[in-house]
């Protein structure tokens, strides 16, 4: 047990416990996508095309964004199953090596941007101005990776320690700055100069790093620093990095080749258009923005997984990913009577015209069934991390891929069917990774796995 001096950090199996945890993480993601929402309203005043290159920027920079993510996820098992141990003293160490590996990280996305991306753009966009327009602003935009990995340690720390409720200072703080400065950017208003679309980026910038600043201010602040002890070893341990990496390498890969092949499906929606790609844009808009729900019961889903297996509890595994699996699918079925209600209220705000919104109608109302998938399918995956089994999700994100992409070259690029039909393949994607991840956790195999 605990002394009266260390905190438990040992999770309890109810809804409150879990509802306690997804919801400052869903209020934490919530506030970028409102932040990314925003962005995409002010550049919409620039115009279809520019509204329809944010589709693709966008994509493109999740995918150096999920490197962050699956490092986060991985360190956020780890974390969870020495909290569910209750050894504080490992959890420091954890953290630590984990800072180190982020910027590594940051400098490769860095160096794979300058070097790489301009080379597959130009390859892969048919129209020269979007090319340009799309490879300019990402050599200003890549720079935030820096910060917003080391940002994102500090999910792994929070959630995995079950101090989710300090998460929204720090997205709080990001998601002012970015709007202010987006608006003073964009339009150079203020005195400030005027960008245009790449205003965007040096926003985005300046608002990542005062997130992670704010943030790490607030855990010193609360005392969680020397709570955890996460000062007392930094000292470089090899055993200790390649557990991370070991631990955070499918995942990364995972979600890498994930986000490609939005990317994919995106490059594929540019040969249809611009206004297929502006409406597209503002689909990835919705999932942000209304998936919020679903990805926090995920997140509670790997770090109450791994902390309740690391209390031997591994019996009790199954019912609590139930529990909040129902959580997550009773969100999103709210969300899409909501969406499928007030369709023209979501999609006005982008300014773009009658014309745009009864393009976009059918497109929403698909996705918004797509989100009710997403709600099931991404607690179960999310599940298998937490039983730190990442090599399984890799496997399992291989084959839902696989789908996903010989699924939106036939319709979208081999058959030239519209976007509507192009975007079932989200329902393809997530129910793939539900039935293999409920086949792999029934299996009973994971019990046997220590981290």
């Amino acid at each position: 047990m605990a002394s009266s001096t260390t905190p438990d950090l040992r999770l309890k199996i109810s809804n409150r416990q879990i509802i306690t945890i997804a919801f400052p993480i869903a209020a934490s993601i919530l506030v970028p996508q409102i932040n990314f929402v925003t962005n995409n309203i002010f550049l919409g005043q620039l115009g279809e095309e520019t509204l329809a290159v944010a589709g693709l920027t966008g994509v493109f920079y999740l995918i150096f964004a999920v490197v962050g993510h699956g490092l986060n996820n991985g360190l956020q098992a780890l974390i969870s199953r020495r909290a569910g141990e209750n050894k504080i003293d490992e959890i420091g160490k954890l953290f630590s090596h984990g800072m180190r590996i982020s910027v590594g990280l940051a400098a490769l996305g860095i160096l794979i941007t300058y070097t790489i991306a301009p080379w597959l753009l130009r390859h892969s966009i048919h129209d020269v101005g979007r090319q340009n327009m799309a490879i300019g602003f990402l050599k200003i935009r890549i720079w935030g990776v820096l910060f917003l990995y080391i940002y994102q340690m500090r999910n792994a720390l929070l959630v995995g320690t079950n101090n989710s409720r300090y998460l929204l200072a720090g997205t709080l703080a990001e998601t002012i700055t970015n709007i202010v400065l987006d608006y003073l950017l964009i339009y150079g208003k203020f005195g400030f100069p005027q960008m245009g679309f790449n205003g965007a980026a040096v926003a985005s910038i300046i608002a990542e790093a005062t997130g992670m600043i704010v943030v790490f201010a607030v855990i010193h602040n609360k005392g969680i620093a020397r709570q955890l002890q996460l000062y007392k070893n930094w000292g470089f341990e090899r055993k200790t990095s390649n557990l991370i990496l070991n631990q955070s390498g499918p995942l990364i890969f995972q979600f890498v080749i994930s986000i490609v092949s939005w990317e994919f499906f995106y490059i594929l929606i540019e040969h249809h258009g611009s206004l297929d790609l502006a409406v597209s844009n503002t689909m990835r808009n919705i999932f942000g923005l209304f998936g919020c729900g679903c990805w926090a019961f995920a997140a509670t889903a790997n770090t109450m997984v791994s902390n309740v297996i690391g209390q031997g509890l591994q019996h009790r595994v199954d019912e609590l990913i139930k529990k909040i699996m129902w959580l997550s699918v009773g969100f999103a079925v709210s969300v899409c009577i909501l969406l499928n209600l007030f369709p023209h209220a979501f999609l006005s705000i982008y300014g773009q015209g009658d014309a745009f919104v009864n393009h976009a109608i059918p497109v929403l109302r698909i996705v918004s069934v797509a989100l009710i998938a997403m709600a099931v399918g991404t607690v179960w995956v999310n599940a298998v991390i937490g039983t730190g089994n990442s090599r399984i999700n890799l496997m399992i994100e291989i084959v839902a891929i696989t789908l996903y992409c010989t699924y939106v070259w036939y319709t979208l690029e081999y058959k030239n069917l519209p976007i509507t039909v192009g975007w079932m393949s989200e329902m393809i994607y997530w129910l793939t990774l539900f039935s293999l991840s409920f086949i792999y956790m029934k299996s009973g195999r994971w019990k046997a796995k220590v981290i």
